[in-house]
């Protein structure tokens, strides 16, 4: 399991996995707003991490510039990131 700890949002923090086939699994928020955070998560489960990516980063909450989606998206950056370090 994943973790990343966000910045600028009320959520503190991001659980996830990646499956073999790249695809982000069992996405859990800690803090923010559950009911759309849950939501959230289990329409992103199961999509690969680019795709996620693609549809969630740049979206901002009220008047922040980021938002619990947008961590996400910064998350699997960081993983695929790492992942590819991990290759060389």
């Amino acid at each position: 399991m994943y973790s990343y700890k966000t910045v600028g949002t009320c959520s503190k923090k991001i659980l996830f996995d990646v499956d073999t086939k790249n695809r982000v699994i069992n996405i859990s928020y800690e803090g923010g707003c559950d009911g759309n955070l849950r939501v959230l998560s289990k329409l992103l489960n199961g999509m690969d991490v680019d795709e996620v990516i693609k549809k969630v980063e740049g979206i901002k909450c009220r008047n922040k510039n980021t938002s619990c989606p947008d961590q996400l998206a910064k998350a699997l950056r960081i993983y695929k990131k790492k992942k590819a370090e991990d290759r060389e």
